[in-house]
């Protein structure tokens, strides 16, 4: 069947409006750009995203956009206003002339499945002159159990100008390259250290905190990027109950065995928790703790050690099914993951496939987002191995 994929990579224009405190950003952009444009103009201004500087506006936009400001200011979708889309029949539309539906379904419900989106408008947040961040590592075999389940209670009820997530990493210590797995609470905080410090030793002094572990900055500064060229398998999760203690050892001891895989826990609550899962195609808000992103990352471009390695992040996966949610495993759309369903590969999407990664996506939203699909794609003319499918297209067919 032939197909067509376009490059947005040259559609990357970025206009900031300081008087609307707005920014009309194109879909090729990617955020590194985002942010510094929006810094340059001035530095008490943001945009809540991922911190993936090489991620591109229109996969960020078009399905959740997480990042260190979601507990302060939501996600990126919550802070998109406007958006310029060709729709099947040619047209470029905006929020004037599209559907409801339609500007409902493209901020979360991966605009892909609905049309080709142009550029954004973005709602920028006001943000504090002064940023403190800090990255407190513990190692397991230092007994890091008791601080991580109390950060487990605790991260997603912080408060809202904090947030830290918890990073697991196999390294290797001592002499002779012992493997531990090591936590690294990384945090960021909207203000001074002299206001941090008594926050967190009131809410968490398990963890420590000194003042010689922060740093102050301007908030572009903290945002930070790796650029090491890797091939990678992510896979998502959301957890509703802090996992046991024991779990944990016993998920640590598997990490050591993948040596690769790594994990970024992120504390939801503040801000995610008063948005309705309905507002937006994304439905992960209130009663979830926080969200796994696993990350399984490698070098080598050898075939058997991309099977070794996808193999084990699919191993890891199945042993945290008990811990996390389920009737359906939730999944974040960001990070996409074709294991959990996809369509033929003729791409000829039929809607009870689309469900078994659609539900988990969407939940309760997926039945909306295929009634929008089949109103302005009827004939499914968008669509990739997990696109929204069309129910009137399937009928045809």
């Amino acid at each position: 069947m032939p197909y067509v994929i376009i490059d947005l990579l040259h559609l990357n224009s970025i206009d900031v409006n300081l008087e609307e405190e707005t920014a009309w950003v194109e879909s090729g952009a990617i955020l590194g750009k985002i942010y510094y444009t929006i810094a340059m103009k001035n530095n008490s201004l943001a945009f809540p995203s991922g911190v993936c500087f090489s991620v591109g506006a229109g996969g960020q936009l078009s399905s959740a956009g997480h990042g260190n400001l979601m507990r302060k200011f939501g996600l990126s979708i919550d802070n998109t206003i406007d958006a310029k889309i060709v729709d099947v029949n040619g047209n470029i539309l905006d929020r004037r002339s599209i559907e409801k539906d339609l500007f409902w379904a493209i901020r979360g419900g991966g605009g892909a499945s609905f049309g080709v989106i142009l550029s954004w408008k973005l709602k920028l947040i006001q943000v504090t002159l002064e940023v403190t961040v800090f990255n407190v590592k513990r190692n397991v075999n230092e007994d890091v159990t008791d601080v991580f389940y109390k950060w487990q209670l605790i991260a997603p009820k912080l408060h809202k100008d904090l947030f830290i997530r918890a990073q697991h990493n196999v390294v290797q210590i001592g002499e002779h390259g012992e493997k531990v797995v090591q936590v690294s609470f990384i945090g960021q905080f909207l203000g001074t250290i002299e206001r941090l410090l008594p926050l967190i030793n009131e809410s968490f002094p398990e963890l420590g905190l000194k003042k010689s572990d922060c740093s102050s900055m301007s908030w572009i500064n903290s945002t930070f990027f790796d650029p090491k060229p890797v091939y990678f398998k992510g896979k998502s999760d959301y957890v509703k109950k802090p996992i046991p203690r024991e779990a944990l050892k016993s998920m640590w001891k598997l990490m050591i065995e993948g040596e690769t895989l790594s994990m970024q826990w992120n504390p939801y609550g503040g801000r995610m928790e008063e948005i309705s899962p309905s507002k937006t195609p994304f439905p992960h808000r209130a009663g979830n703790l926080f969200m796994i992103q696993y990350f399984n990352s490698w070098t080598e471009e050898c075939p058997k050690t991309i099977e070794r390695h996808v193999n084990f992040s699919r191993l890891f996966y199945e042993f945290m099914t008990p811990y996390v949610s389920n009737s359906p495993t939730e999944a974040l759309l960001n990070y996409r993951d074709v294991d959990i369903g996809a369509n033929h590969p003729s791409n000829l999407t039929k809607i009870d496939v689309a469900r078994t990664y659609g539900s988990k996506y969407f939940k309760e939203n997926f039945e909306r987002l295929v009634s929008v699909k089949t109103k302005v794609d009827p004939d499914n003319f968008f669509r990739h191995e997990q696109s929204i499918p069309s129910r009137l297209y399937e009928i045809h067919i």
